[in-house]
């Protein structure tokens, strides 16, 4: 294999101003020596994981990276910027700028030297060396590990460590200069980055600072995880480790990345004082942490701030604060539950309350769907009067339509029957975890009996939510740990529950349930409009997220019953009218007028055309993200019209999903599609006006093509930056 960086990968005089515009003239030196094959499939690619998470770094680092099947082979390129770019770092600007490149499937030898690249970032001696570098040359030898940073504190006073990580862990620069011969660079794969020193899985590192007052080191052990495993996963094992020696404390770290994980010795983690989880996806095999002071947050505090986290979990131990799990019933739930093992520490109310809603409903949608679905086949196979036939337990003939109808009618009647018992249950499972599932399933089918409908699910779902977690906080003796999430939480949470349910809220609940039908059931003329306008709005806001979300469990609720009525079927079909807009008018848009597009948008926009007509908002979602002001006003604008002229023409739908592929389903269908193209055709008009009267930057033109004149984008030199002139307004919402 060749070198992952040479000097034709180095730029160190980085003229981009925009993180697009650094990305893009980084990748064109990849592709003029061939590590990457298509230029805007890779830049589309870092671009979809810069919208995951950013890609920013405390002290001035940008390291933009992906994995991407248009990569040949594992590169590195370097720039290093005097202006400064912004990658949404808390800090400022990035003046050093890595773009990382590994091939789709890399294998384990490619990421660990992609891993040792990110554990030499955390060292400051590596950084100033990069800085203060003259020549690209010695700048891609000191990444590589062939050269050593001389800047800084006196490295031979240094003492060697090596830090156990679950997985081999790669010896950084500053390891390197206080042993020399401690690793040999350039031993993997005929890399020449430095490779791992020997390290025993599962065994803690002797650290360089001993406590002073005799007794033994504070023990941690932690996971660090990122969405592509690459680059945070190991900077953030690094710098939890530096912490760590600083503060004379023992930390292990597990790196759960791209090349697989190796798992702590279970003696390690037995023998843990307390527990560090900075991650951005889920942790595996979390319950082996179970039961320990456990702080948890986002992968990107572990690099920032790790000698706070590792504070905080030192004082959670000091007052016995640890997380719930099994063998711990009685734990305090702190942390860890499953709509917070993303995120920062210290998140508001209104945040997490957000968040529990959020499980609950996106663990009910897909019972929505197929229920639906099912029911409005139903009803188109065998007519209106399907709800009246009997059972087919009782009764059902093979070659007969109508059986066949009554069967895919009660099976969608079934799977809506679980609607409002999942919602409750999966909030409380949002809130409290496992121990949540069993009171919120019984409040919500409470809710059910006692006529509560979706209403009395919220409401069953946070309150026992609230009771686990309230229970969770008493201090029960260890012989009683045991039973505790198997019998006496279930036991207690669902009669108080119950009982609340029962006698106290339930019939208050159920009556507001009723007066809100009757309130749906009397909509006519304007108020109906408007309201078909407001959700149109709300499905077009944030294509897919919380209030899109909000407005589609609206209409939802409205048909999840037998017998919906007339104003919850013209809501629904507003809603999905209005969340096709969208997707639809993007794809209109790149088709009519290509050249206000990269080529990235106009490959984008022939899928957009697909997702449209399917009822998935999330096809506009990579226009928003990289032009929201123009992108996002518009398709609110298409939305509204669409969900108020749908309301006017009295357009129904009996399924909460299809698209036009349910359209023989809808009242109305022809005055719907008119609807429809009459939403799609204002946004498209509005993007394309808004797009062509914006201003190009400065030493570009106003009609950037994304290569459609004969590809000679791809034959810039690399500090040019053949960018979208929008992207240099503006960095990509993410």
């Amino acid at each position: 294999m060749s070198e992952m960086i040479t000097a034709d990968l180095v730029d160190l005089d980085l003229s981009a101003d925009t993180k697009q515009a650094a990305a893009r003239a980084l990748a064109e030196r990849m592709v003029a020596l061939g590590r990457v094959t298509d230029l805007e499939g890779f830049l589309a690619d870092v671009a979809a994981r810069e919208a995951q998470m950013p890609t920013g770094l405390d002290g001035g680092i940008g390291i933009p990276h992906c994995r991407s099947t248009h990569v040949t082979e594992p590169t590195l390129a370097f720039g290093r910027s005097a202006a400064g770019i912004d990658f949404s770092a808390a800090d400022g600007p990035a003046d050093l700028i890595f773009l990382i490149a590994a091939p789709a499937g890399a294998d384990d030898a490619h990421l660990t030297i992609l891993s040792s690249l990110a554990r030499q970032l955390m060292n400051a001696d590596f950084t100033a060396a990069l800085r203060s570098v003259g020549d690209a040359a010695t700048a891609a030898a000191l990444i590589r590990g062939d050269e050593t940073p001389t800047t800084g504190a006196d490295a031979t006073s240094a003492t060697p460590t090596t830090e156990t990580t679950g997985e081999t862990t790669p010896a950084t620069p500053k390891d390197t200069a206080a042993a020399p011969g401690a690793a040999s660079p350039g031993a993997a794969a005929g890399s020449t980055v430095p490779q791992p020193a020997p390290a025993t899985p599962g065994h803690a590192s002797e650290n360089t600072s001993e406590p002073t007052s005799g007794e033994p080191a504070f023990r941690i052990v932690a996971v660090t995880s990122c969405p592509t495993g690459i680059a945070h996963t190991y900077m953030a094992a690094e710098s939890l480790e530096n912490a760590g020696r600083a503060a004379g404390v023992e930390v292990v770290v597990e790196t759960q990345g791209s090349a697989g994980f190796t798992r702590l010795d279970p003696a390690v983690i037995a023998a843990a004082d307390g527990v560090i989880f900075a991650h951005d996806v889920p942790v595996r095999d979390k319950d082996r942490f179970a039961g320990k002071p456990t702080v948890d947050v986002g992968v990107k505090a572990g690099i920032n701030r790790p000698g706070e986290l590792i504070d905080e979990v030192r004082r959670k131990a000091a007052r016995g604060e640890t997380t719930a799990g099994a063998g711990a019933g009685g734990a305090a739930a702190s942390a860890g539950t499953p709509v917070e093992r993303t995120g920062e520490s210290g998140e508001g109310y209104g945040t997490k309350l957000r968040k529990w809603l959020m499980s609950g409903v996106s663990y009910m949608v897909p019972f929505v769907a197929a229920g639906g679905l099912l029911i409005a086949l139903g009803f188109a196979i065998g007519g209106y009067k399907i709800n009246k036939a009997p059972s087919v337990m009782d009764h059902f003939v093979w070659t007969q339509a109508d059986s066949w109808a009554a069967l895919l009618f009660q099976i969608g009647g079934v799977a809506f029957a679980f609607l409002v018992p999942v919602l409750a249950g999966y909030i409380a499972y949002g809130m409290a975890d496992r121990p949540g599932l069993v009171p919120g399933f019984v409040g919500g089918s409470i809710a059910l009996t006692i006529n509560a409908g979706f209403l009395g699910g919220l409401a069953a779902g946070l309150i026992s939510g609230g009771v686990v977690m309230a229970i969770q906080k008493v201090r029960i003796p260890a012989a009683l740990r045991g039973i505790m999430p198997v019998v006496v939480i279930p036991l207690i949470s669902s009669a108080v529950v119950g009982f609340l349910m029962f006698v106290v809220i339930g019939k208050p609940i159920a009556t507001a349930q009723r007066a809100m039908t009757d309130w749906l059931n009397g909509l006519t003329g304007t108020n109906a409009v408007l309201l078909g306008a407001l959700l149109g709005l709300m499905m077009c806001f944030d294509l897919g997220g919380p209030v899109n979300k909000v407005a589609y469990t609206f209409a939802t609720a409205g048909i999840a019953v037998s017998e919906p009525s007339d104003s919850a079927m013209k809501i629904m079909a507003a809603v999905m009218a209005a969340g096709m807009v969208p997707p639809l008018a993007m794809a209109l848009a790149t088709t009519v007028r290509g050249r206000l597009f990269n080529r990235t948008e106009r490959e984008n926009g022939k899928a957009a055309w697909v997702l449209g007509i399917s009822f998935i908002s999330e096809g506009a979602i990579p226009f928003a993200a990289a032009d929201p002001l123009r992108v996002i006003p518009s398709s609110m604008v298409g939305g509204a019209l669409t969900g108020a002229l749908s309301m006017t023409f009295g357009a129904t739908l009996r399924a909460p999903h299809g698209g036009i592929f349910v359209v023989p389903l809808i009242g109305n269908p022809l005055l719907y599609l008119v609807a429809v193209a009459a939403g799609v055709c204002t946004t498209t008009a509005l993007v394309v006006v808004l797009k062509t009267l914006r201003k190009p930057a400065p030493g570009t033109t106003a009609e950037v093509t994304g290569g459609a004149a004969g590809g000679g984008e791809d034959a810039q030199p690399a500090s040019t930056g053949s960018t979208d002139s929008a992207d240099r307004k503006q960095p990509a919402a993410a």
